[in-house]
């Protein structure tokens, strides 16, 4: 492994100094494209492929490209990594190290608007109670889903949620989210509860320097990451027996489908989900009228006749 470690980063010295020198990428462009060849580099390792770039095959980074999606990457940015990949394995064939490419028939996530998967009130039901509550780990990542759908929070905002932005008497929290900006968003009872029975477990963990703050720590004392926050939910929609792709995105996706359909306006959601725009919230209602459509075929009498 250690070789190969040299290999990529040799590499992407090489392909720093080319976006510098023969592309004139200014210093914040050349760091980002490099930013997105390191994931993938961390990919291969987490994933102990013990491959250089030179090695690495079209289904290595096809793979790649679905963890990024199940660590709920947003489409635009699974676009920009795909972008930094393909100039990457650019730069090597220029460069005479490769003969063929193994990113040119990569695909990226169409940027258009979609509809988001999302998980009924019974799915998400189930996930949420096929959880073990005889460990401790299990009381926290009750409250950590319970949290999670609870509002509608992303990865980042959860792993980063703070105690003392958390007001469960006035049934708010306090979230960080994009661009540092900050938003108070409401917090149901259920979450409140699970969360009150977490704390003294959490009593019993040491925080690290710098993590006493952090809501969720894991058992030596760090702020969880995005990962493990993914691995508890693919653990608990596992042993709900559901067979979907889920991620923790889809719990927010759920959210924001199961508050329209509960009839909240737009703008409130937007506001909880912290979009910059009312158009992304939009998407939400086609959510809602193709369950209106799916109860109307069902329930009404005469599509039962």
């Amino acid at each position: 492994m250690y070789l190969h470690r040299m290999d990529w980063n040799s590499l992407i010295r090489g392909f720093e100094d080319y976006l510098m020198l023969e592309r004139s990428l200014s210093p914040h462009s050349i760091d980002a494209y490099v930013r997105d060849i390191k994931k993938v580099q961390d990919f291969v390792e987490l994933k102990q492929l013990d491959l250089s770039p030179l090695q690495i095959q079209y289904q290595n980074l096809e793979d790649f490209v679905v963890y990024l999606f199940e660590l709920g990457v947003q489409a635009k940015s699974q676009a920009r990594i795909i972008s930094g990949v393909r100039a990457f394995y650019k730069f090597l064939l220029i460069e005479d190290l490769l003969q063929h490419d193994p990113s040119e028939l990569l695909e990226g996530p169409r940027l258009g608007k979609y509809l988001p998967d999302t998980l009924s009130y019974e799915e998400i039901d189930l996930i949420i109670h096929s959880i073990d509550h005889s460990t401790d780990h299990g009381q926290r990542n009750r409250a950590i889903l319970e949290t999670l759908y609870s509002c509608g929070l992303r990865v980042s905002e959860l792993t980063g949620l703070r105690l003392s932005h958390y007001f469960p008497e006035e049934g708010f929290v306090r979230v960080i989210g994009k661009n540092n900006k900050e938003r108070l968003i409401p917090i149901g009872k259920s979450a409140i509860k699970y969360i009150s029975y977490y704390f003294p477990i959490r009593n019993k963990v040491t925080p690290k320097p710098g993590e006493e703050d952090f809501m969720f720590l894991n058992r030596r004392g760090s702020h969880l990451s995005r990962i493990m926050i993914f691995n508890i939910v693919k653990d608990a929609v596992k042993a709900a027996g559901i067979d979907k792709v889920v991620s923790p995105h889809t719990f927010r996706h759920s959210f924001a489908s199961h508050m329209v359909d509960a009839g909240a306006d737009l703008r409130s959601v937007q506001e909880m989900l912290g979009h910059e725009s009312i158009t992304t919230t939009e998407i939400y209602t086609h959510i809602d009228t193709q369950y209106l459509r799916d109860a109307i075929m069902t329930y009404h009498p005469s599509n039962r006749k």
